[in-house]
């Protein structure tokens, strides 16, 4: 079992920056990718940005050049760099960890850009 637990959203301005960092607790020597998802309200929930446990990383077309995924060393912590935040950007940010088949998702925090 693998438990997340996110923090760091908020409010923020266009053009704003914050980071977003999940705690990640439990069995984890099996972990092999983290990510971050969101969804907004009536949009599907979309992938933002994967970190495996080989170094790795992957971003959606909408935040490359403006969002940052990486892990600490113990790769029990995984953070999301936003940078120049567009009201677009607003939605609940998910963590995530796979370890096998199995996906775990943490509770979720809301981010809100203003324009």
């Amino acid at each position: 079992q693998v438990q997340l637990v996110e923090s760091g959203g908020g409010l923020v301005q266009a053009g704003g920056s914050l980071r977003l960092t999940c705690a990640a607790s439990g069995t984890l020597n099996r972990v092999n990718a983290m990510a971050w998802y969101r969804q907004a309200p009536g949009k599907q929930r979309e992938l933002v940005a994967t970190a495996t446990s080989g170094g790795s990383t992957n971003y959606a077309d909408s935040v490359k050049g403006r969002f940052t995924i990486s892990r600490d060393n113990a790769k029990t912590t995984v953070y999301l760099q936003m940078n120049s935040l567009k009201p677009e950007d607003t939605a609940v940010y998910y963590c995530t960890a796979k370890q096998g088949i199995t996906t775990y998702w943490g509770q979720g925090t809301q981010v809100t850009v203003s324009s």
